[in-house]
């Protein structure tokens, strides 16, 4: 049954980051990590997975829990948190997961090897069989066994991973790592950048030795302003090979292509930003929300080609929720970088009618939103937050301002928020930045959640909208409506 669908995409309670988008038969499958809701550490629950008919995007089914973190050998140890998976489908028609135990807050326990589960179906309950392994049954450790991604390259499964931190940072490497300065720092054979490896059809045993599929050292290369750090993915699109990736401005997937598909990769560009930086010349301190961690891909859908990625809530990289956007692949190849939007899957502006959960938002900002850097800020600033049975925009005070992208309006309307808290002030409404004010929303102090209108006028078609709190004190909205 087709309805609406915005981001973020699944349930509003769901925090599924590091999307890798599958399609199989008629269905698209995100598998990814499981952070929890209000998390203390990246990743800390079994990986669950959702899925659509291709062509209902609106009508997403979770498919349950599908794998635990204590079904691997590794979970008795200090390395408990399942990191960013994939799944692909191997030659003998089962599916493959594959992913990497980690430790607490991205700082120990990347040392370990690539572990493997097989099911029958996409997303039926994986089973443990192994980890990538020699054929002499030692486990491939080369270089940095970190968030794999996986392709079935008519019939070569190729598994691409690893990560690279600026060279300053060596120390927390090294102990991250278990890995020498020699082996961190020695170039072009450092234990960093994107790696690709090829196994047999058993989906473990190493078929082809790993090797690094871009430079080591980017000076000098397209990759200088953009260097690999993370979030390998890999999709063939005819006969070219596009390797999608998290860059060190963290906020950003990029994306890089190649005829071949371990060697000879180009820069393209950036993909998508969840703070909108690049886009349009936009500079990082111009972000339109507080940025940090990205980790998606890109997949064909129906016909139509979507990025997936994930946003930040709870003033943390902790606690990240999927969304995805449409994109246009050129004739040329080429991707431009699409802005985020509130309607992304919906393949349409959102009605300008009805409530929606305020936490829809694309943009939120006070005009100095932090970068997100493995901790949960105790600053105050605007954000995604969660109470009991509530999720709502949290923190707003004066100067901040909330944009949704995009609503579809054909007259007049009655514009509404809920809101609780001790600010009291207004809620001016815009169609487009630096516009004409179409309506002005007061709202008073209230300890329990409270509805505010003003008739808002002359929006007509597709249209933003922005509201820009002005006041004293702090309030949180509950949600948006319009009558």
């Amino acid at each position: 049954m087709k309805k609406q669908v915005y981001n973020p995409f699944l349930p509003i309670n769901e925090y599924i980051p590091d999307g890798e988008p599958h399609v199989f038969g008629d269905r698209v499958y995100l598998y990814g990590s499981h952070d929890k809701e209000g998390g203390e550490t990246f990743c800390m629950g079994d990986y669950t997975v959702y899925s659509a008919p291709v062509d209902d995007l609106s009508d997403w089914k979770c498919e349950g829990v599908i794998y635990r973190a204590s079904q691997d050998p590794a979970y008795s140890t200090d390395r408990k948190y399942m990191y960013a998976p994939d799944v692909v489908k191997g030659n003998d028609g089962k599916y493959y997961l594959y992913y990497c135990m980690s430790g607490s807050f991205g700082v120990g326990g990347y040392f370990g090897p690539i572990s493997v589960a097989v099911c029958d179906t996409p997303a039926g309950k994986y089973e443990y069989i192994g980890y990538v392994k020699y054929p002499d049954g030692s486990p491939m450790l080369k270089y940095v066994c970190f968030d794999p991604g996986v392709i079935n390259d008519n019939g070569t499964i190729r598994i691409y991973y690893g990560t690279q931190y600026p060279d300053e940072s060596v120390e927390g490497q090294m102990k991250s790592f278990n890995k020498s300065r020699e082996e961190i720092l020695n170039t072009p054979e450092s234990v960093m950048g994107p790696i690709m490896v090829v196994v047999g059809d058993d989906m473990l045993t190493v078929k082809e030795e790993p090797k690094h599929i871009i430079p080591y050292e980017t000076k000098g290369t397209s990759f200088e302003e953009h260097p690999f750090f993370e979030a390998s993915s890999m999709r063939k699109v005819g006969e070219k090979y596009y390797f999608i990736y998290s860059s060190w401005k963290n906020h950003e997937l990029c994306y890089a292509t190649s005829d071949y598909p371990d060697r000879d990769f180009t820069f393209g560009g950036t993909i998508v930003s969840n703070g909108d930086v690049g886009l349009d010349g936009r500079e990082e301190k111009d972000r339109l929300n507080m940025t940090g961690t990205t980790h998606g891909s890109i997949e064909n859908i129906n016909g139509q080609w979507y990025v997936f990625y994930h946003r930040l809530t709870h003033k943390s990289d902790y606690s990240r929720q999927a969304c995805a956007e449409r994109i246009t692949i050129e004739p040329d190849g080429s991707i431009r970088q699409v802005e985020i939007t509130s309607c992304g899957l919906n393949g349409a502006p959102l009605k300008a009618e009805g409530t929606y959960p305020a936490v829809i938002a694309c943009n939120i900002t006070n005009g100095n939103m932090p970068h997100g850097s493995n901790k949960i800020y105790t600053e105050s600033f605007p954000n995604v937050n969660h109470d009991a049975e509530n999720r709502f925009i949290a923190e707003i005070s004066s100067g901040t301002l909330i944009g949704y992208k995009y609503f579809s309006f054909d007259g007049d309307k009655t514009i509404s928020v809920t809101a609780r808290g001790n600010g009291e002030g207004t809620f001016s409404v815009y169609t487009e930045l630096n516009g004409d004010k179409k309506a002005e929303i007061a709202v008073s102090p209230s300890e329990e959640w409270k509805k505010f209108s003003a008739q808002l006028t002359g929006a007509d078609g597709v249209k933003p909208v922005y509201l820009v709190y002005n006041g004293s004190g702090q309030t949180s909205v509950l949600d948006i409506s319009f009558e």
